[in-house]
């Protein structure tokens, strides 16, 4: 090989190490945590195929109620846990966020392998993105990827934050959602009731750009209980639009206009414990009001959380100005059978957005949308998260050490061509 086509080889080979060495997967926030102590979270996931709910409950280890509940499905409806979700559907996925090796991500979730599954295919199409093929290996401590025997039980795990639980000063609970190629961050934050900046803030961004793939944390506004600790149902948290099932499938809690938590009974056929106030005739979600000429009395029956298979109920008497009108909670629908563009990306609406349903009555609506580093803990007015990749982090000096190589690159071919 002549002189001048091995230099013009040796440059073209250090050109491609540069420009590999600034290729990023997917990049994901990352939220690093000392304590063990956990918090609801969601997963926005596009179904891969048609799943029938029991089977999407089963790929992530969760009971099917719960996420019926939690995309606002009415789970009243004939045999619905064997009703089929159509391919492309977006719903929220409940779990539980941990801390995990100093950061936050979910582990409950296990996945046999079937004939023909790579991790790569696991990864990428039966979990939509949530994961990386090399996360899995890592989780499984896989030495050989290639090779994956039929029925392994492989550990895949999720990404999730909680930063407190709160956002800006206010609760909120966090969606870990995959960017699609059509997203921008200005309408993954119309969509979701926030702002551009917010998401930069919570996810570490320097500037508004995102790719295909990238995971982001996106701060759903919630309404938090205040339960005792030694009640099972402790801390739980309800995102604006959505419910949670709970007390035994007894319960059911939505988070209604003015971030107001409200539960009342669940629409399905179980033995459940007395919902009643003592002294009183009201039952769990009941609510008087009598005027008079110093304002309006107003009694309700309150949940207080599930206590050693108890249903706790709370009598409370205010004084209001004015006397409040029927309870607003998120309108249900059927089981979707067909997926329309809005399915495939709105979130549920807020009750102040779609009208909502007055308490008693729950009719239908829509249904729902949608590498670590360790940064700085968040802030005291909200979260602050790394946004990070399994391979290199984008930044302007990567990108002038791309533009630099071109240019040496053309000083070296150029005289020879």
């Amino acid at each position: 090989m002549s002189p001048e086509k091995k230099s013009t080889t040796t440059a073209a080979v250090l050109l491609l190490l540069i420009i590999n060495a600034a290729v990023v997967t997917t990049k994901s926030t990352i939220e690093p945590c000392s304590n063990n102590d956990s918090c609801n979270a969601l997963l926005g996931y596009t179904l891969y195929t048609d799943l029938k709910v029991s089977e999407l409950a089963a790929l992530f280890q969760i009971d099917p109620i719960v996420l019926l509940s939690a995309n606002s499905i009415d789970i009243s409806y004939p045999d619905v846990e064997s009703h089929i979700l159509p391919s492309q559907l977006f719903v929220k996925i409940p779990i539980i966020c941990s801390c995990v090796d100093g950061i936050r991500k979910s582990v409950a979730t296990h996945y046999k392998t079937r004939p023909s599954d790579t991790l790569g295919n696991i990864a990428d199409a039966v979990y939509g993105g949530l994961v990386s093929a090399d996360q899995i290996k890592e989780a499984n401590s896989i030495s050989d990827s290639a090779v994956l025997d039929v029925g392994q039980n492989l550990v895949v795990p999720l990404p999730c934050t909680c930063f407190n639980g709160t956002d800006n000063y206010l609760p909120a609970m966090y969606m870990s959602y995959v960017v699609k190629a059509v997203d921008t961050l200005a309408g993954i934050a119309a969509r979701y009731k926030t702002t551009t900046t917010d998401l930069m803030g919570v996810n570490a961004l320097g500037n508004a750009a995102i790719e295909d793939g990238d995971i982001l944390a996106i701060p759903l506004s919630a309404c938090a209980s205040n339960f005792p600790k030694y009640a099972s149902d402790y801390a739980l948290s309800v995102p604006n639009g959505g419910y949670a099932i709970t007390a035994d499938h007894c319960v059911q809690c939505s988070c209604t206009p003015g971030s107001r938590l409200y539960c009342q009974p669940a629409s399905l056929s179980v033995s459940c414990s007395s919902m009643q106030c003592k002294s009183s005739n009201l039952m769990l979600g009941n609510v008087t009001v009598q005027q008079s000429s110093a304002g309006c009395n107003v009694t309700s029956c309150g949940y207080g959380g599930f206590v050693n298979g108890t249903i706790i109920t709370t009598l409370s008497t205010s004084l209001q100005p004015r006397c409040p009108g029927p309870q607003q909670v998120p309108p249900l629908t059927a089981p979707p059978t067909v997926v329309s563009p809005d399915m495939a990306l709105a979130p549920s609406p807020s009750p102040s957005q779609a009208g909502g349903a007055a308490a008693g009555g729950l009719p239908g609506s829509v249904v729902p949308s949608s590498s670590s580093s360790i940064v700085l803990p968040p802030s005291a007015n909200g979260p602050s998260g790394s946004f990070s990749s399994g391979c290199s982090l984008v930044n302007p000096l990567l990108n002038s050490s791309i533009a630099i190589a071109l240019v040496l690159f053309l000083k070296v071919v150029l005289p020879f061509l």
